[in-house]
């Protein structure tokens, strides 16, 4: 008994120092945040005062997103950027119904004008990575935006982060903060918005403007294209292709801006699986 005991009284222990290392961890982050939080980037040009519009593509990877497809591409449609410098990429590896869907939304607004490509996928190698590398291969945009198919981005969206690109410290990548549309659903939905609140709001911004690596959070984004391509390009062999390439691109020197007021709002998973799903 005094064995059991023992293990008992030292997993016990074990256990309280894990949870007191995360919780320094929050602390030093909380810190960080305060201390930084005002340092903000320099020499940001207005959008009107540019000396260049870069030609932007926008990838819209998917995957049987039969409910929500027309409601993205219609969002995306809308984004205030000239359309000579924007193109469009539906990446559909569906399996299902959402297939015709999406053929018939895309063949709906080129006909009103919108650069705007159809790519399906007969199989899903590399998964969301391998979409959004396929499409990378044919893209004409210098900057890359995307977004997964429960966001939906304001018509300003661009015009407000193309601008940091032109900064004095040059950045591969911008990413957005995420808001939510059904936050008051459910409890569930409750609490995943205080998690990722928390997640966007200190840790990212306290990595970030104390001059510390973070990560693209898959969506809500914009990459230049010349970054993703000097860290090798999108990798399929990892579960976490958004946090691999963040990493290697930063490792090659790039510098990444993360922008707690510009939010995209997206929907929230209602139930476990598509909580599952999204991470």
């Amino acid at each position: 008994m005094e064995l059991v005991s023992f293990l008992i009284l030292g997993i016990y222990f074990l256990l309280l120092f894990v949870l007191a290392l995360f919780g320094v961890h929050r602390y030093l982050l909380t810190f960080l945040y305060y201390k930084n939080k005002k340092r903000l980037p320099r020499g940001v040009p207005s959008f009107e005062n540019l000396p260049c519009l870069p030609f932007v593509t926008v990838q819209l990877p998917i995957y049987n997103e039969k409910y929500v497809v027309e409601r993205l591409i219609k969002q995306v449609c809308a984004l205030d950027y000239p359309q000579d410098r924007l193109e469009i990429q539906l990446l559909d590896d569906s399996t299902d119904e959402t297939v015709e869907i999406a053929k018939g939304v895309v063949r709906e607004y080129e006909a009103k004008g919108f650069s705007i490509a159809y790519l399906h996928r007969a199989n899903r190698a590399g998964y969301k990575a391998g979409a959004l590398d396929a499409g990378l291969k044919v893209a004409r945009g210098e900057l890359i935006a995307v977004f997964d198919a429960d966001f939906l981005p304001e018509p300003d969206f661009l015009k407000k982060l193309v601008p940091y690109f032109f900064a004095e410290k040059k950045y591969g990548m911008v990413q957005a903060r995420w808001g939510h549309l059904n936050q008051d659903y459910s409890l569930m939905t409750q609490a995943q918005s205080i998690l990722l609140d928390g997640h966007f709001v200190i840790e990212h911004t306290a990595r970030n403007r104390s001059g510390r690596f973070f990560n693209f959070n898959g969506t809500a984004g914009i990459w230049d294209r010349r970054c993703i391509e000097s860290a090798g390009g999108w990798h399929f062999d990892t579960l976490t292709e958004d946090l691999d390439l963040s990493y290697r691109a930063q490792l090659k020197g790039w510098k990444f801006l993360y922008l707690p007021d510009v939010v995209v709002p997206a929907e929230l998973p209602v139930d476990m699986n598509g909580f599952k799903a999204q991470q």
